[in-house]
C-alpha cells in the first residue's frame, strides 16, 4: 500500500447572556460529536445555502466539465482501465475497453463509488460506495462486463478499505472498524461462499500494506499507525497466527515498506537518517542501506507491481512531482518517455505481472491525460483525455514559483496564478489587483503547480491567486515538516499573519494598498479562522470551509479512528492544553474585524459541522458581520456536483463582493 493510500447530540446556542463566559470555557461546552445525527434539523434549516445567481452558477458548471482524466486501474491483460469520473454530478465507476474508446458507465446513483482494485483474472471489480460524505465507505464486487454490485461489507458508522485478492481470485482481503471504531480488523471474503471471516483483529490502526505467499502460507505485512505520519510494521503468518514485529517499533518514525524483490528483505521510505525522504533496503536486525542517493528533495512515494518486477519511485522537488522507474532486482534505472517539464507526472495503478503501469502526466497548462506503459512492447499509449468544452485552457494562468518573508527571516515558498493584467510583467496599473491567500489542508499537505480549473475562477474574477506552503507542509524536508508539531505551532502561526501582510506590502501600486482575502479548506480552513481571530485586520475577508475553530472540541468530537492520529499533529487536550486553548480560533473572537464565510458539510466525520455552528452562533452574538453555510448531504467538502457548484459559487460571490463589488451587488 504506497503512502499515498495510507494518506471519515446536539448543538447549543450561544445566547449574549453567555458572553460574559470565558469564550475558551464556552466553546469546550457547545456541541457533542459528529455528522448529521450531531446537528439539529432546525439549524440546518437556519443555514442552508441561498440559491445562487444564473450567471455565478454557469461560471462554476463550465468550470467543473474541466477536468483531468483519472488514473485509473488497468485489468490484467492490459485490455481495459477502469477508473472513476464524476461527469454524472457523483463519482463513478467507467470502463474503457481500449486507448480512447468510448467510455462505458459501469454504476451509477448518488452515492460517490470509486475503483479499489480488479481480480487478478479480470473478472471481477472491487469497489468502494460511500453515502453522501460520510466518509464510512463498503466494499462491494461486481463483474468486470457491468452489472448489479453484490456486498461484501457495508455498515452504517463503520469503515471499510480493500486490501488485496488472493492469485487465484477467490479470496479478497480487507480492514474495517466494525469491532471497534478505533482499530481496524483485517478479514478475508470468499468470493464463491460468500461468507467472511476476521484473520486478524489485535486493537490498533492496522493496514496490510503487502502480502506474500499462497493459500497455504500466506503473510501478510501489516502496519500500524502510530501517530499522523509515524508507522511500525509487523508480519502476520495467517496459518500459524503469529505475529512478528518487525520496525518502528517503541519508535515515533515515518516509515512506509513494502516487500523487496528478496522476500526476505523490505523496502522502506522514510526521513529517519536525514532531513529528506530516501528508499532503503532493510533486513531483520540490519541496518538500513540507501536505495536512492541523498537528495535536497524527497521520494515522496514508491510502489512495486507484485511480480516484484519494477520499481516506481516518485520524486516531490518544490512541489513539482517526477517519476523515476527501476528494474526491482538490479535497481538499475529504466528509461520512461514521459515528458521532462511536465508540473506533475502521478503513478497508477501496475498489473500484477509488472507489464503494465498507468501514468498521469499534468503538464500544468491542459487537464491531466492518463498513459499506459507496456514495458513489453516498450509503448507509451494515451488512454484517457481530459476535458475542457466551451473553454481555452491555453488562456489558463501558470503557477509561478515564488515566496515571501516571514517575521523571522525564513522564506516561505508559494506558488501564484496572476491574471494577464496583474502579472508583473504587465504595465503597471493605478489601483492594485486583489489578491486571493489560499492555505492547503493536510497540515502536512503541499501546495502544487498543477492544472487548477479551481484557481482559474480566481483568476479569471480578476483576482491574484497565491497558495503559501507555510511551515508544516509537506516537501521541504523534515524541519520544515515537524516545524508545526504540536505546541511548536505557537512558533510558527504567524507565517499565516506574515503571508498577507507580505502580500499587502509587495502589490501596494502608488501609495495604495491591496484588498487581500484569505481562504482554504480542512486545515486551510483552519488557518483562515487563524488569520481573521487571531491575526484579525490583516485580511480583508475571509472564506473557511471545513475549518476547525477549537483544537479542544475538535479532538473530542472527531471521528474515533482519527483522534489519536490528530492529538500526534496537533497536541495531547491533557498535556498541551493551555496551547491548544492559544492556537484556537474561539480565543480571539474579541479580534475579528471583517466579514467571513464559513461553509460545512453537515455530514462531515473529520471537523464536526459543531466546529463550524459554534464560531458562527459566537461571532453572531458579538454582531460581526459573518455567514454561515451548511451543505446537507455533504461532508469533508462536497462530492456531489451540486455541492460543488454551491460550495464554490457562494465562495466566489462573497470574495467578488468583498474585493471587487459592482454596484448593486449582494454579498450574501
Amino acid at each position: 500500500m504506497t503512502r499515498t493510500a495510507i494518506r471519515h447530540i446536539v448543538v447549543g446556542m450561544v445566547t449574549l447572556a453567555a458572553i460574559a463566559t470565558p469564550l475558551w470555557a464556552q466553546s469546550q461546552s457547545t456541541y457533542a460529536g459528529h455528522g448529521a445525527d450531531s446537528v439539529p434539523r432546525e439549524k440546518i434549516v437556519k443555514y442552508a445555502p441561498p440559491p445562487l445567481p444564473g450567471d455565478v452558477t454557469r461560471r462554476i458548471q463550465t468550470m467543473l466539465d474541466v477536468r483531468g482524466a483519472a488514473l485509473g486501474t488497468i485489468a490484467p491483460d492490459g485490455r481495459r482501465l477502469f477508473f472513476t469520473w464524476g461527469i454524472t454530478g457523483t463519482p463513478n465507476v467507467w470502463r474503457l475497453d481500449g486507448p480512447k474508446s468510448f467510455p462505458v458507465q459501469m454504476t451509477g446513483g448518488e452515492d460517490p463509488t470509486r475503483v479499489a482494485g480488479v481480480t487478478p483474472d479480470g473478472r471481477t471489480l472491487i469497489l468502494s460506495r460511500d453515502v453522501g460524505g460520510q466518509e464510512d465507505p463498503g466494499l462491494y464486487v461486481q463483474s468486470a462486463d457491468g452489472g448489479p454490485l453484490a456486498l461484501i461489507h457495508h455498515t452504517k458508522g463503520t469503515r471499510a478499505f480493500y486490501a488485496f485478492t488472493t492469485d487465484d481470485s477467490r479470496t479478497i482481503y480487507f480492514g474495517a472498524n466494525d469491532i471497534k471504531p478505533d482499530s481496524y480488523a483485517i478479514y478475508r471474503y470468499d468470493l464463491g461462499t460468500r461468507r467472511r471471516e476476521v484473520v486478524f483483529d489485535q486493537p490498533g490502526l492496522w493496514s496490510v500494506s503487502d502480502h506474500r505467499g499462497d493459500a497455504g502460507g500466506l503473510k501478510l505485512l501489516l502496519s500500524k499507525a502510530t501517530g499522523a505520519l509515524s508507522r511500525e510494521y509487523a508480519e502476520y503468518d495467517i496459518g500459524a497466527r503469529t505475529l512478528t514485529p518487525l520496525l518502528g517499533q517503541s519508535e515515533t518514525v515515518e516509515y512506509q515498506a513494502a516487500y523487496a524483490a528478496d522476500p526476505g528483505e523490505l523496502l522502506v521510505l522514510t526521513n529517519k537518517l536525514g532531513e529528506f525522504r530516501r528508499l532503503y533496503r532493510w533486513k531483520p536486525g540490519g541496518a538500513l542501506i540507501a536505495v536512492t542517493p541523498e537528495m535536497a528533495m524527497d521520494v515522496a512515494d514508491f510502489d512495486l507491481d507484485e511480480a516484484k518486477s519494477r520499481l516506481y519511485l516518485s520524486l516531490n522537488d518544490r512541489g513539482y512531482q517526477r517519476v523515476r522507474v527501476h528494474d526491482a532486482r538490479t535497481l538499475a534505472e529504466l528509461k520512461v518517455s514521459v515528458p521532462a517539464d511536465a508540473a506533475a507526472i502521478s503513478i497508477g495503478s501496475l498489473s500484477r505481472d509488472g507489464r503494465f503501469a498507468v501514468l498521469g502526466v499534468d503538464s500544468g497548462k491542459a487537464p491531466r491525460t492518463s498513459f499506459v506503459i507496456d514495458w513489453q512492447s516498450g509503448s507509451l499509449t494515451e488512454w484517457a483525455l481530459g476535458t475542457a468544452p466551451e473553454v481555452d485552457v491555453t488562456k489558463f494562468a501558470s503557477a509561478r514559483l515564488e515566496s515571501y518573508t516571514a517575521r523571522d527571516g525564513t522564506k516561505i515558498p508559494m506558488f501564484v496564478r496572476y491574471p494577464a493584467q496583474c502579472a508583473p510583467e504587465a504595465a503597471a496599473s493605478a489601483d492594485p489587483c486583489a489578491i486571493v491567500v489560499e492555505f492547503h489542508g493536510g497540515p502536512e499537505g503541499q501546495a502544487t503547480p498543477g492544472f487548477s480549473g479551481f484557481s482559474q475562477l480566481f483568476v479569471d474574477a480578476g483576482f491574484i491567486f497565491a497558495e503559501p506552503n507555510v511551515r508544516g507542509s509537506d516537501g521541504y524536508g523534515k524541519a520544515w515538516l515537524d516545524a508545526d508539531n504540536g505546541a511548536r505551532r505557537l512558533d510558527v502561526i504567524s507565517d499565516i499573519d506574515d503571508a498577507g501582510k507580505a502580500l499587502r506590502a509587495r502589490f501596494t501600486r502608488n501609495g495604495k494598498a491591496p484588498k487581500i482575502a484569505i481562504t482554504g479548506g480542512s486545515y486551510g480552513g483552519y488557518s483562515v479562522l487563524m488569520g481573521m481571530t487571531m491575526f484579525g485586520g490583516t485580511y480583508d475577508v475571509g472564506v473557511s470551509i471545513v475549518g476547525i475553530s477549537n483544537l479542544a472540541t475538535f479532538l473530542q468530537n472527531t471521528a474515533p479512528y482519527r483522534r489519536a492520529l490528530r492529538a500526534s499533529e496537533y497536541g495531547d487536550p491533557g498535556k498541551d492544553a493551555e496551547a491548544l486553548k492559544k492556537l484556537s480560533p474561539t480565543t480571539y473572537l474579541d479580534r475579528v474585524k471583517a466579514p467571513l464565510l464559513i461553509i460545512q458539510g453537515v455530514d462531515d466525520p473529520r471537523v464536526p459541522a459543531g466546529e463550524a455552528i459554534q464560531i458562527q452562533e459566537a461571532l453572531e452574538a458579538r454582531g460581526v458581520p459573518s455567514k454561515l453555510i451548511l451543505l446537507e448531504g455533504e461532508g469533508h467538502g462536497a462530492a456531489r456536483r451540486g455541492g460543488q457548484v454551491l460550495m464554490i459559487g457562494h465562495m466566489l460571490r462573497f470574495l467578488e463582493g468583498h474585493l471587487s463589488p459592482k454596484a448593486g451587488a449582494p454579498t450574501n
